[in-house]
């Protein structure tokens, strides 16, 4: 009996979980759009324009997931959350996916019932000065006073690093990150810390004379940022995952936006199970064999996304670096779909 009933309780825990894994999709497909969790403004990642569309690396990845889920990269809506409110509307089912340049860590991943999904920017945690403080290293700044916001991982980051390199800092931090941004330009500290990406989108988009301010040479972390997920649904775990795998892989295949019709008549077997003309990926995920074809169509491959939003074609101008593709000489590497 004690074996049947161990037996029944697994048969019935798995039950519960094959419940679970259906449920974010269906209520994705019932409600007609995907919610996604952003910043409250980062330039480049997550923003609304001038139009009050949002926009940018993040943004895409969300309108992604629309494409490959509803068939229309359209049907999403951008959920603004600071640091401390994003893993709280994830857990509670507010959002559907959170895509907001958050650094995936093991405490992350095993502590707060929510799971990255895969790294869609490799970044570091850096430091933004005022050219006139006269300083060109970090390692210059002791005794200064430092701009960061709470309930991030730069303060623990910035403490530990500090300590390291016995340099002493006054810690001026807020809760807000337009707060962090405003006190920074108004002088209230001399540096600003978050990750380096943010500390670009900053200069050349909060600051009113970008050139009298520079990003000084350390790096000082390995942020890699990526969207995250609710713990038990493996579904749409993989159909986030491999949103991002489509994009990576489509650079890879040579696959843009503006040729991705015609490359429907190609016999590379690669791009064929991609774009579905070889079925088998779509079923695998639950979803459209278009599902990947609709991403790229209406998206982009993931260094389209790049360049229009942080790279060369943006304000910001930040090189691929560790962002481009591994036989470029950076990190990003598709998974084969397959």
């Amino acid at each position: 009996m004690k074996t049947l009933s161990y037996t029944l309780a697994a048969f019935a825990l798995a039950a519960g979980a094959q419940t679970v894994q259906a449920s974010t999709l269906d209520t994705v497909k019932k409600r007609g759009e995907v919610l996604c969790g952003t910043t409250t403004g980062f330039a480049g990642f997550s923003a609304p324009n001038a139009k009050g569309e949002w926009e940018g690396l993040d943004v895409d990845l969300c309108k992604s997931i629309a494409a490959a889920v509803l068939g229309d990269a359209n049907k999403f809506k951008a959920v603004p959350l600071n640091s401390q409110q994003r893993f709280t509307a994830l857990q509670s089912g507010e959002i559907d996916v959170l895509t907001r340049n958050t650094t995936v860590t093991q405490q992350r991943d095993t502590a707060l019932g929510i799971l990255g999904a895969g790294i869609n920017f490799y970044d570091g945690q850096g430091f933004l000065v005022p050219k006139k403080l006269g300083v060109n290293s970090a390692k210059e700044l002791d005794g200064a006073t430092v701009c960061m916001q709470t309930g991030t991982s730069n303060e623990n980051t910035m403490a530990d690093w500090a300590r390291a390199n016995n340099i002493k800092y006054t810690p001026v931090v807020f809760d807000q990150f337009n707060e962090v941004v405003n006190a920074f330009a108004a002088g209230r500290c001399d540096v600003f810390t978050t990750d380096a990406s943010g500390l670009a989108s900053i200069r050349i988009s909060r600051l009113g004379n970008p050139d009298d301010y520079q990003v000084l040479p350390e790096i000082i972390s390995k942020e890699p940022l990526g969207p995250f997920v609710r713990q038990g649904d493996d579904q749409w775990l993989n159909i986030v995952k491999w949103t991002l795998q489509a994009q990576i892989n489509a650079e890879e295949l040579g696959l843009t936006s503006a040729n991705v019709d015609e490359q429907l008549e190609s016999t590379n077997p690669n791009v064929q199970r991609l774009l579905g003309t070889t079925p088998g990926s779509g079923k695998n995920l639950g979803l459209d064999e278009k599902w990947a074809y609709n991403i790229i169509k209406q998206v982009g491959n993931y260094g389209e996304s790049f360049e229009r939003n942080v790279g060369q074609d943006s304000p910001l101008k930040i090189d691929r670096g560790l962002n481009a593709q591994w036989n470029q000489g950076g990190l990003l590497y598709g998974l084969p779909v397959r």
